[in-house]
C-alpha cells in the first residue's frame, strides 16, 4: 500500500506539472525562454503555436499574416500537405543512416537538382552556413590541386556587407563590426572588396595571383536587400574566367524562386562555378543545404576530406526533393515575379518622409524606414499588434519575404496592414 501511495503521488505530480505547462501564458513562455535559453538572439515578443499556408497563430489563438517566412525558408507555405505527407512517410520508414551507407533518396535528389539546375554534382549538407563552408573548402582544394596555388596561399574574396552565417569562417568573411569583438583569431586570407564594384574586383585579382574564389550573393539579403546594377553578374563571370578564379554564388536566400526566377543569377543568365543552396531547399521542414559544382571542382574532395553526420540523410533528401518539386509544379517563381511587381508598385507610394527607399526583386524586399520617423523594431511591434509578422534588418529596413504561395489578395492584405500602420504611426 505504501508503494502504491508513492506511485500515486508521483503520478499526480507529473500530471500537475504537465497541466501547469499546458496553461502557461505567453509571457510565462517568454520568461522561461529568457531564463533557460541563450540570449544571442532577440525574438519578437509573440509565441507561435501553429502555421498553415501564409498564416501563423499564437498560443492565444490570434491569427497573423506572415511576411518573413522563416527568413525566406518557408517558401512553400506552412504545413504544405505534400511536405507533411513526405516527411511522415519517410520518418516512418527510414529517417537517418548517415552517409556510412547508401540510401535511395540521396542519389534521387542529386539527379533531380543537377538536371534541373545544370551542374554535374550536388553535395548535401544541413544549414546555409555549412553550405558556405563547404564551398570555401572546395574552392581552396581546387586552388591547390587545379590552379596550383602555392601551399598555404589560397585566398578567397568576399563582398562587403555579405552574410552567410555565424560560424568562425562566416565571421571572418564579414564586414559587420559585431563579428570582431572577442571571437578571434580569424580565418586567414579572407579579403573583402565593395559589393557591386567590378573595378575593385579586377584590381584585387591583379594584385594577388593566389586568389582561388570570389564568393558573393547575387542579391545581398541580410545587408538590406541590396540589388546590384544590371551587368554586374556578367562582369563577375568575365573577370573570374579571365583570372582563373572560381565564382561562388551564395543563393541560400535568393535561390529557388524567391526573386521571381528559379535562381537569382537567372536575371542575367550567367553561371557560377559553385552554387550554394539552402533555406527554401528545406521547405521549412528539415534543415537541408548543399552545393552544386562540376566534376573538376567537386571531385577535388575525395573520400575522407569532407562529411556531415546528418547531411544527405534519407529524411532530409526526401523533404528537399519534394520541396523543390512543389516550387516548380506550383509555378512559384512566376508568382513571386508577378506579385513582386505589385509589391514594388504599392510600397513605392509610401511617402518619402516615412520610407526613404524600396528595395527588392520578386518577393525578397525591404522597405527602408526614415530614422527620424520611427525605429524599425517599434514598427514591427505595431505590425504584430495589427496582425502582420516580420522583423527589421539593420534597424530600419522592414523585411518583406512572405511564403511564395501567397495570393494577390493576401499580399494586398499585408500591404494594407503595413501602410495603414505606417500612416497612422504615433
Amino acid at each position: 500500500m505504501a508503494m502504491q501511495s508513492v506511485r500515486q503521488r508521483f503520478f499526480f505530480s507529473i500530471v500537475k506539472e504537465s497541466e501547469k505547462r499546458r496553461f502557461l501564458s505567453s509571457q510565462q513562455i517568454i520568461d522561461r525562454d529568457n531564463k533557460y535559453g541563450g540570449v544571442h538572439f532577440k525574438p519578437l515578443p509573440v509565441v507561435l503555436s501553429r502555421g498553415e499556408g501564409v498564416y501563423l497563430w499564437d498560443t492565444d489563438g490570434k491569427k497573423y499574416l506572415d511576411f518573413l517566412a522563416g527568413f525566406s525558408t518557408v517558401s512553400q507555405g506552412y504545413s504544405h500537405p505534400r511536405l507533411v505527407k513526405v516527411m511522415r512517410d519517410q520518418a516512418g520508414k527510414l529517417a537517418h543512416t548517415s552517409r556510412a551507407f547508401y540510401s535511395e533518396p540521396h542519389g534521387e535528389l542529386g539527379e533531380y537538382l543537377t538536371k534541373l539546375l545544370g551542374w554535374d554534382r550536388f553535395l548535401p549538407m544541413n544549414t546555409g552556413v555549412e553550405g558556405g563552408d563547404t564551398a570555401v573548402k572546395l574552392a581552396r582544394r581546387w586552388g591547390y590541386r587545379i590552379k596550383k596555388v602555392p601551399s598555404g596561399k589560397a585566398a578567397v574574396i568576399f563582398a562587403n556587407g555579405n552574410f552567410w552565417g555565424r560560424s568562425l569562417a562566416a565571421l571572418s568573411a564579414s564586414t559587420d563590426p559585431n563579428c570582431y569583438t572577442d571571437f578571434g583569431p580569424y580565418v586567414p586570407l579572407f579579403e573583402k572588396i565593395p559589393y557591386n564594384d567590378p573595378i575593385a574586383l579586377e584590381q584585387k585579382f591583379q594584385e594577388n595571383p593566389n586568389i582561388c574564389a570570389f564568393m558573393m550573393e547575387p542579391i545581398q539579403g541580410e545587408a538590406g536587400v541590396v540589388v546590384p546594377t544590371d551587368g554586374y553578374l556578367k562582369r563577375v563571370r568575365e573577370l573570374c574566367t579571365k583570372y582563373n578564379v572560381l565564382w561562388i554564388a551564395d543563393e541560400v536566400q535568393t535561390g529557388l524562386c524567391r526573386t521571381g526566377t528559379r535562381l537569382a543569377i537567372d536575371h542575367e543568365g550567367y553561371r557560377p562555378d559553385i552554387l550554394i543552396l539552402g533555406k527554401a531547399l528545406s521547405g521549412g521542414m528539415y534543415p537541408v543545404s548543399g552545393v552544386l559544382a562540376d566534376d573538376e571542382i567537386m571531385l577535388c574532395l575525395e573520400t575522407g576530406s569532407h562529411g556531415s553526420t546528418f547531411g544527405g540523410s534519407p529524411l532530409g533528401n526526401r523533404v528537399a526533393l519534394e520541396a523543390v518539386k512543389i516550387l516548380e509544379e506550383e509555378n512559384l517563381a512566376e508568382n513571386a515575379k508577378k506579385l513582386g511587381k505589385i509589391l514594388r508598385e504599392e510600397l513605392s507610394k509610401v511617402p518619402k518622409d516615412i520610407a526613404t527607399e524600396f528595395r527588392g526583386r520578386g518577393l525578397l524586399a525591404g522597405l527602408v524606414i526614415n530614422k527620424e520617423f520611427a525605429e524599425g523594431w517599434d514598427i514591427c511591434l505595431k505590425l504584430r499588434d495589427a496582425g502582420l509578422l516580420t522583423r527589421p534588418t539593420h534597424g530600419q529596413i522592414i523585411r518583406i519575404s512572405p511564403p511564395l504561395t501567397i495570393t494577390e489578395e493576401q499580399l494586398r492584405e499585408g500591404i494594407n496592414i503595413l501602410t495603414t500602420v505606417l500612416k497612422s504611426y504615433e
